[in-house]
């Protein structure tokens, strides 16, 4: 991982313990629950309709303990997407973790967008919500680019890890290869979404092609 990126990782990691040392501990069963039930209710009703009422209902909790937990819809929302986001680089870096050339790992890439527009669309309605919100609302801008920044950092490390160990021969710095890839995967997602039903195989094929060019020879 590059010093850049290192950084970045340990200032996120820095914010985000004071943020925890503040607030409530989110580690309990109940409040798992109301951030899966608040995930829910976004990608069914959007997230202006996702009122406290809807989520606690959901949740199976009082309207008194959802607030325990969180002061704001914004904060709950954030939270839902913040989870979501550090589950999937997880998820996602336990994959590529097994690539032996840059086909192996262009290809487990291309296989965890798919997957997660066909088989959980709900967190990438989720994330688009937040950005959306994020243009009226400070808190949650402020949030949003710390979650950018964050999963970016995760990427680029494992991009450079992949290139120390001869996997990818990276044609840029491991952070603008990684916003480069988040791009084109959320513009997929995005179009993927709006026409499901549309094959989207050329589409992703050449997708693949453009990526190859930035991490192989």
């Amino acid at each position: 991982m590059t010093a850049a990126v290192e950084q970045i990782v340990v200032e996120s990691d820095v914010v985000e313990a004071d943020a925890a040392a503040g607030g409530r501990s989110l580690s309990g069963e109940k409040a798992r629950r109301i951030v899966e039930a608040m995930r829910r209710s976004v990608a069914k009703r959007g997230a202006a309709a996702s009122t406290f009422e809807h989520v606690a209902r959901e949740a199976g909790v009082s309207r008194g303990l959802l607030h325990y937990y969180f002061a704001t819809k914004e904060q709950l929302l954030v939270e839902a997407v913040r989870r979501d986001c550090e589950l999937r680089m997880e998820n996602l870096e336990g994959q590529l973790a097994g690539a032996q050339t840059a086909d192996d790992f262009i290809a487990l890439m291309a296989q965890n967008l798919q997957e997660t527009v066909s088989a959980d669309p709900d967190f990438v309605t989720l994330v688009f919500e937040l950005f959306t919100l994020s243009r009226r609302n400070e808190e949650i801008a402020v949030e949003y680019a710390r979650l950018m920044r964050r999963t970016r950092a995760l990427l680029a490390g494992m991009l450079a890890s992949a290139q120390d160990e001869g996997v990818l021969r990276l044609h840029a710095e491991p952070e603008t290869v990684a916003e480069i890839l988040f791009s084109l995967g959320d513009g997929f997602a995005l179009r993927m979404l709006a026409e499901p039903e549309r094959d989207f195989g050329a589409t992703v094929r050449a997708g693949i092609l453009c990526v190859r060019a930035l991490l192989a020879d």
